[in-house]
């Protein structure tokens, strides 16, 4: 079985009441994280939660299938978390699905690779198995996704409260929904009892305006002012931004980027490619100098490899969270002088 973020809504429940194996991918990892964690919502009985990473599968590829069938200490239902890097879990995934006897759901989230890797090809035409592919979001289809998750809460709001929400979030559909649940709990809204919720009561939940959020950092790294880093990384430390929230904005912007180097290619007019981008409202109107300027240092092949860069830095921080600060500090700083360079 395979889905986009287009049509994943739609095939969610049905999927976690046939699939045994969901394996989702794509350049989005937000996205493809939140897609995991609905999955886990709409599990009958997820239970206990068993995480692990693609290494220890890479270099053990029998230990996931022995996990998905061994029962927990007191027999209740578990669910696997596997955060992979390309196919990393192909030999693992393969190994499961030869074994035989009931294994528990196993989710896996795989940044760098695709539905088309060696591990979508395994997946997609069983009935037991999804695949799911997430691009990046634009902030249209944010917004679109704020609005159903305020639906949901009992939210009433508008289209610029939902924009607002979606930028603040950096198109991060995890933030948002994080956001939205704050404001529902703030304002006391619930499905039985919808509330409006507006801009005051959005400010009064915290930090919502950009100024608050990671894109200062991100838009310093990205634009090689190296002289602006150390301010913004104290600034991350004061408020106790999460490093792999950080990086993940930064992701996220890469993703941008090279969605935007494909379209102007090789000998095409920024310019011009932002301005149809900013009408069309996939790109919003504040982010468009960023966007010039950062352009002007990731194209071709430095964009490949700055994309190489986080998606290292991202293992790092999740193989070691007590130097997740510092890892961070370091990769940013390298990548800022890698752009003042050029």
């Amino acid at each position: 079985m395979k889905a986009t973020q287009r049509d994943f809504a739609a095939a969610a429940r049905r999927a976690a009441q046939q699939c045994r194996v969901f394996f989702f991918c794509g350049p989005d990892e937000a996205g493809a994280s939140a897609a995991a964690d609905r999955i886990v919502e709409l599990l009958d009985d997820p239970g206990e939660r068993i995480e692990m990473s693609g290494a220890a599968l890479r270099k053990d590829p029998v230990l996931l299938g022995d996990e998905a069938r061994s029962g927990s200490l007191f027999g209740d239902a578990r669910h696997i978390y596997v955060r992979a890097s390309g196919d990393e879990a192909l030999d693992a995934i393969g190994n499961l699905l030869l074994g035989t006897g009931d294994a528990c759901p196993v989710l896996i989230i795989a940044t760098s690779a695709t539905d088309k890797s060696r591990t979508a090809k395994l997946l997609e035409k069983r009935d037991d198995a999804l695949v799911a592919m997430f691009w990046p979001p634009d902030l249209a289809s944010v917004t679109a996704s704020v609005r159903g998750m305020a639906d949901a809460a009992g939210l009433r709001l508008n289209g610029d409260i939902a924009e607002r929400i979606a930028r603040a979030a950096g198109l991060d559909v995890r933030l948002a929904q994080s956001e939205v649940g704050k404001l529902a709990l703030y304002l006391d809204a619930s499905p039985a009892a919808p509330k409006n919720a507006d801009g005051a009561a959005l400010d009064a939940i915290g930090a919502s305006t950009e100024e608050d959020g990671f894109m200062p950092l991100v838009n310093a790294v990205l634009a090689g002012e190296t002289r602006k880093i150390p301010a913004e990384l104290h600034r991350l430390r004061e408020l106790s931004l999460n490093p792999v929230g950080v990086l993940l904005a930064v992701e996220r912007r890469a993703a941008q980027l090279a969605q935007l180097a494909a379209k102007i290619g090789p000998r095409g007019n920024v310019a011009a490619t932002l301005e149809a981008e900013k009408r069309a409202r996939r790109i919003f109107w504040k982010d468009e100098r960023d966007l010039a300027a950062q352009l002007r240092h990731w194209r071709g092949r430095e964009l490949d490899r700055l994309v190489e860069k986080l998606v290292a830095l991202h293992r790092a921080l999740l193989a070691n969270s007590q130097s997740a600060d510092l890892l961070l500090s370091q990769g940013l700083a390298e990548i800022a002088r890698r752009a003042a360079r050029r």
